[in-house]
């Protein structure tokens, strides 16, 4: 289970660290590539996006990503296909990231199945909130599966504890309003967020949003669980290559 797993680990380190990839960009053989050197670098936990043509939450870096990936032919069966070899490979948890559309098209019941045949312990699906998501909770209950929620500085804290209870394994907390790959300001006013957050679930916290570098994990020790790092490694892969990776997120710690 994703929340013992967690768990565990935080008895360890002092903060968690999530990376998050785009699957088929470059390549599926980068893919590959990446996720062999963030696991061989510490990264605890991994979010394998599922392209989508209009990623609504993401910004440039990430939608160009997603837009290269499907023009290279990137599919979802080829993603699920690439999935299962992943979480047989390596030993973190992997979550799906993705859009609904991806689901209902796929079939919420099938893909859920899918996930679950191919050792994928979770997802993240930003644009569906628990009211409209009723066969994807029972499909992801069946499956033991767990549903991950967002919560951001916007979300009034009765929304927060009402999120919390359809969620499980750990709660996203986006570090503020807008898509990824903006600079965030690591500050007084997020740690006052990520308390309210804290105070409205039992669950872990993840942070994303503009994690960059070592002093914005060491900002988050004590404020949240999970450092999500996203389009930064898509930046470095695209300025200095895939062997530049192992290196960042060593540093990171």
């Amino acid at each position: 289970m994703l929340e013992k797993y967690l768990e565990t680990r935080l008895q360890k380190k002092k903060i968690l660290l999530m990376t998050h990839i785009v699957l088929g960009y470059p390549s599926f053989e980068d893919s590959f590539k990446i996720i062999e050197a963030m696991v061989a670098a510490g990264v605890d936990l991994m979010e394998l996006q599922i392209p989508f043509s209009e990623p609504i939450a993401d910004g440039p870096v990430i939608l160009q990503a997603n837009q290269k990936a499907l023009a290279d032919g990137a599919t979802v069966q080829k993603c699920l296909d690439f999935s299962r070899k992943i979480a047989q490979t390596f030993d973190i948890p992997f979550l799906f990231m993705t859009y609904y559309n991806i689901l209902f098209k796929y079939g919420v019941e099938r893909f859920a199945a899918a996930m679950a045949a191919d050792g994928i312990k979770g997802a993240i699906v930003p644009d569906l909130p628990p009211e409209e998501g009723g066969e994807y909770l029972a499909a992801m209950q069946k499956h033991d599966l767990a549903p991950i929620f967002i919560f951001s500085p916007t979300t009034p804290d009765e929304r927060m504890q009402y999120l919390s209870a359809f969620g499980q394994g750990f709660i996203y907390c986006v570090a503020r309003k807008g898509v990824t790959g903006v600079d965030t300001d690591f500050s007084r006013q997020l740690g006052e967020y990520l308390g309210r957050c804290r105070r409205a679930t039992k669950l872990p916290l993840a942070l994303g949003f503009g994690v960059k570098e070592k002093a914005d994990v060491d900002f988050l020790k004590g404020k949240a669980d999970i450092a999500v790092i996203g389009s930064q490694t898509i930046r470095l892969v695209d300025n200095e290559g895939v062997g530049a990776v192992g290196g960042f997120i060593q540093n990171l710690r």
